[in-house]
């Protein structure tokens, strides 16, 4: 078969797609209906806020002086103020412009300028607000397609296996100048990282390229590469003692986990894009680990996380300067049979919800192989 041809969904068909007009029309559409991760808990302190977009929103994110974390809209309802610019008290929000306050639930508490007689008006006035969450030391948002209905139940928050309710070890954030479909295709991308993440004590360059044969079976919302023998020649497994294993897992919107077991230690890796805009990402990367000695050496791994993920950065800065020219872009083998998976994952999600039907998993039990 030629390149730029295309044979359903194989693993091993090539095929040409298109960054508009391309084998997906939902190609630059930004997933709703969704948990995404805003920032670590311990970044937002009680009575602090602060203003964050998400998914092209402008979101108000603030924590109540009992602890209990918010998200409303971060404009003011009278005359478009950006609400983070005036205070907050640790029970309200007030708008710098005209002293008007918001609670943390979005409702409008008080507007100064009405007279007595006029200030029930106020309680009919309220901005946006978002399910937010604290789970596991970070702090989530629900962005949904529409407005939130009390009758609907929300999905549950995305949970780590194996960690309780522990925050991080390590958490790290990074913004990258990336759409968020590009940013997955590095997810779940396994062959760039023999070129792009390369240590004297990860990964020499130079090294030569092994077959790799991995199974892969269906998971809630994504697919699951099922659990497996560790690298021997990646040195951090070593910490978690012998017979290491190691299970990865991808689930819309664009959450890669990674769960490590050995004889002696366990971990939990979350990777997670946050979409900012259509044109802007934020990666969070926590690490979730049973090494309790490791604790005076999570300043190193911070760096080496933020290392890591930078690595990816720039490569998607250099990977921008052809972007900018909209060529198409060659998914081809099993290698990249995993960002075609996202492809069909997100047009059936997205057809689901326009024809108002549960969500069905169109990916299938295989085995992919390739050399990295």
């Amino acid at each position: 078969m030629s390149v730029g041809s295309r044979k359903g969904s194989e693993g091993t068909a090539g095929f040409e797609c298109g960054r508009r007009g391309t084998a997906v029309a939902e190609k630059d559409l930004l997933l709703r209906d969704f948990w995404y991760l805003a920032l670590p808990s311990r970044q937002l302190k009680a009575g602090q806020m602060m203003g964050k977009m998400l998914l092209g929103e402008p979101v108000l994110l603030g924590r109540a002086s009992d602890g209990a974390p918010f998200a409303i809209r971060d404009i003011c309802a009278h005359r478009g103020m950006p609400l983070h610019h005036g205070r907050f008290d640790g029970a309200e929000v007030t708008c710098c412009y005209h002293g008007w306050k918001f609670a943390p639930d979005g409702r409008c508490t008080e507007v100064p300028s009405l007279l007595p007689d006029q200030a029930s008006i106020a309680s009919r006035i309220r901005v946006k607000s978002y399910p937010c969450r604290d789970v596991q030391g970070n702090t989530w948002v629900f962005i949904p397609d529409g407005e939130v209905r009390e009758s609907e139940p929300l999905p549950d928050v995305p949970r780590m296996p194996g960690v309780g309710d522990t925050a991080p070890q390590v958490s790290c954030s990074l913004r990258y100048p990336l759409d968020a479909d590009d940013a997955a295709y590095t997810l779940m991308d396994p062959a760039h990282a023999a070129f792009v993440h390369t240590w004297w004590w990860w990964k020499k360059k130079g090294r030569k390229l092994r077959d790799k044969q991995k199974d892969f079976e269906p998971a809630p919302l994504g697919w699951r590469q099922k659990r497996h023998a560790a690298p021997a020649d990646n040195r951090i497994y070593r910490l978690f003692g012998k017979n290491v294993t190691t299970e990865i897992t991808y689930r819309l919107p664009g959450m890669r986990i990674e769960s490590i077991q050995g004889d002696r230690h366990s971990a939990v890796s979350l990777l997670i894009i946050t979409p900012l805009s259509k044109t802007e990402i934020e990666i969070h990367q926590c690490l979730y680990w049973t090494l309790s000695w490791l604790a005076p050496l999570r300043p190193l791994f911070s760096r080496l996380v933020h290392n890591f993920l930078d690595q990816d950065r720039k490569i998607a800065l250099l990977q921008q300067e052809g972007l900018r020219f909209d060529p198409p872009l060659m998914l081809f083998g099993d290698v990249d049979a995993q960002a075609k998976w996202f492809f069909q994952l997100k047009r059936e999600w997205l057809r689901a919800r326009q024809e108002n039907r549960p969500f069905r998993n169109p990916i299938e039990p295989q085995t992919l192989r390739w050399r990295s």
